[in-house]
């Protein structure tokens, strides 16, 4: 491990790839750099916003820009692989506006998004953000999270409401999340937006994590709980193609 760029992308990879925040000492045993080494490149991560440092324990998380050239690069593949051709089928087939969205903090980032060709709709870009606690995704997202990652997500602040009908308390959300979990679906009814409804199913990768999730939601007007949940077998085999084509998209980047 020669030149500094190769050291800067061993230090990122470990941080990016790990379930727990990394220290110096790790970063160094993992990367195999020295400890002065590994903390000059730390350094200067840091300095350009790809790292964070957590000064009272000492260790690094991922930076607000490492965050957001991840998703770009993850948004553009999905917009131009296999998957958006799932994605543009499955809206062919059940005529209703589809997204594929990942959870980052308290929001749901759209990853893809297909419109459908009624007048009547939601229009969104790739890369828009929705609060999570009041989305068909974000909600099942948040149900597939660990526990205590969730509570501390639900409780760090106050959550917003957008209708009569968004649910702001994070007791009666964990209640919901269990359902969630149960059944392997999400649905919002007018909590994010009046008239607006929106059922949401998980999509994994090969080792049956959930890592994004697919949606379909349209006008009540349009389509009724019933309605959303006749949708179900076209949109769990769509995510099953996802969930291969993502693997696949990700692979290729690598």
């Amino acid at each position: 491990m020669g030149s500094a760029l190769e050291k800067a992308i061993a230090l990122l990879e470990a941080v990016a790839g790990s379930p727990r925040t990394l220290g110096l000492s790790d970063l160094a045993s993992q990367t195999g750099l020295s400890r002065q080494t590994a903390h000059r490149v730390l350094r200067q991560l840091e300095t350009n916003g790809l790292l964070l440092h957590e000064p009272l324990r000492e260790h690094y998380l991922v930076g607000h820009r490492l965050k957001q050239l991840s998703l770009s690069a993850l948004s553009a593949s999905q917009r131009t692989g296999a998957s958006h051709e799932v994605l543009r089928k499955l809206v062919a087939r059940i005529g209703e506006t589809c997204n594929v969205g990942i959870l980052d903090d308290r929001d749901v980032i759209y990853l893809d998004r297909v419109e459908c060709d009624w007048p009547l709709r939601l229009q969104l870009q790739p890369g828009s953000r929705l609060p999570a606690h009041c989305s068909a995704i974000g909600k099942l997202l948040l149900a597939y999270m660990a526990p205590r990652a969730r509570r501390r997500l639900l409780g760090g602040a106050p959550l917003e409401s957008y209708t009569p009908h968004t649910v702001t308390d994070p007791q009666r959300l964990e209640e919901q999340m269990e359902s969630i979990r149960e059944q392997a679906v999400s649905i919002n009814v007018q909590e994010y937006m009046l008239g607006l409804l929106g059922i949401a199913v998980p999509i994994r990768d090969s080792g049956d994590r959930v890592v994004a999730a697919l949606a379909v939601h349209a006008p009540q007007a349009r389509m009724d709980e019933a309605q959303a949940r006749s949708y179900l077998p076209d949109l769990r085999a769509a995510a099953s193609e996802l969930g291969r084509a993502l693997e696949s998209n990700v692979g290729d980047e690598l």
